[in-house]
C-alpha cells in the first residue's frame, strides 16, 4: 500500500488534504471520539454540550473552564504527518491544507495555504467591539476572558449551533474540485458539513489514511488503516 501512495504522490501535482482530529493525535492532542477521546470522558456536561453557541453564551464561566483544560495544547509539536504535509507544499505539489482543527500545527510545521473550517485557538475576539486578542492573553486569565471595553473574548472556534465561514467553505470545494488526488486522513468522516466536501472530488486519486475504517472506504482508490504520521511520513520520505 506504501508503494502505491508513493507512485499517486509521485504522479500527481495538485493534491489537496483534508484532515481531522486523528492529525493531531500523534502531536498528543486527544481527539474526540475514540476510546480515549473527549466523548468518553466523563463530565457534569458532555462535551458536545459544553462546546456549544448556548452553552458559551449561557455559562461562559464553565465553558472557559472546559476550554483551557481540554481543548488549549499550546505546547505540543507538530508530528511527521504535519511535516510531510508541509513538505509535500514546498515541493510544489501540494496545493492546500483543508482541517478540521483547531491547533495551528498545519502553520507550525510550515505549511503556508492551510484552510480551517472550524477556526483556530490562537485568534480570539471582543463580541462587542471585535478587539483582536492572542493565545496567551486567554490563557493569562482567569474565569471569563474580557476585552478593555468590558465585555467577552470569544474564541475564534465554530462552536456546535453555529455556521461554518461560506468563504473557507467556498475555498475548500475549489480546491478539492480541481483537485488530481485527494488526501483524507485523521478523520472519521462523521461530522457534516465538513465531511461532505468529500463528494466535490472528481479525481481518481482518493486517499483515505485513517486508524479505523471510515464510511467512505469503499470509495477510495487506496485506504490504509494505519497512523497518518508514519504513513506519511514514509511516503513523502522518497523525495528527499
Amino acid at each position: 500500500m506504501l508503494k502505491k501512495l508513493q507512485q499517486m504522490l509521485e504522479e500527481s501535482q495538485n493534491i489537496v488534504f483534508f484532515g481531522g482530529a486523528g492529525v493531531s493525535t500523534e502531536s498528543g492532542i486527544p481527539d474526540f471520539r475514540s476510546v480515549d477521546g473527549l466523548y468518553h470522558q466523563r463530565y457534569q456536561f458532555p462535551p458536545e454540550t459544553i462546546l456549544s453557541h448556548s452553552f458559551f453564551m449561557t455559562r461562559p464561566k464553565e465553558f472557559y473552564e472546559f476550554y483551557r483544560e481540554k481543548m488549549l495544547y499550546q505546547d505540543v509539536k507538530p508530528n511527521k504527518a504535519h511535516d510531510a504535509l508541509a513538505k509535500l507544499e514546498a515541493m510544489g505539489k501540494l496545493k492546500a491544507v483543508i482541517t478540521q482543527n483547531i491547533d495551528g500545527l498545519h502553520q507550525a510545521a510550515g505549511s503556508k495555504n492551510v484552510l480551517e473550517l472550524h477556526g483556530s485557538v490562537y485568534r480570539n475576539y471582543c463580541m462587542d467591539c471585535s478587539k483582536a486578542y492572542d493565545l496567551s492573553y486567554i490563557q493569562s486569565t482567569r474565569e471569563i476572558p474580557r476585552c478593555t471595553c468590558g465585555h467577552i473574548i470569544k474564541p475564534d472556534v465554530v462552536l456546535y449551533g453555529e455556521s461554518l465561514d461560506d468563504q473557507v467553505i467556498g475555498r475548500s470545494l475549489a480546491y478539492i474540485g480541481n483537485a488530481d488526488m485527494l488526501i483524507i486522513g485523521g478523520t472519521s468522516l462523521n461530522v457534516y458539513p465538513a465531511a461532505g466536501l468529500i463528494d466535490y472530488y472528481l479525481g481518481d486519486k482518493l486517499v483515505l489514511i485513517n486508524k479505523s475504517e471510515t464510511s467512505a472506504d469503499r470509495r477510495a482508490n487506496l485506504a490504509i488503516h494505519e497512523p497518518i504520521g508514519t504513513v506519511l511520513g514514509k511516503a513523502v520520505d522518497q523525495f528527499l
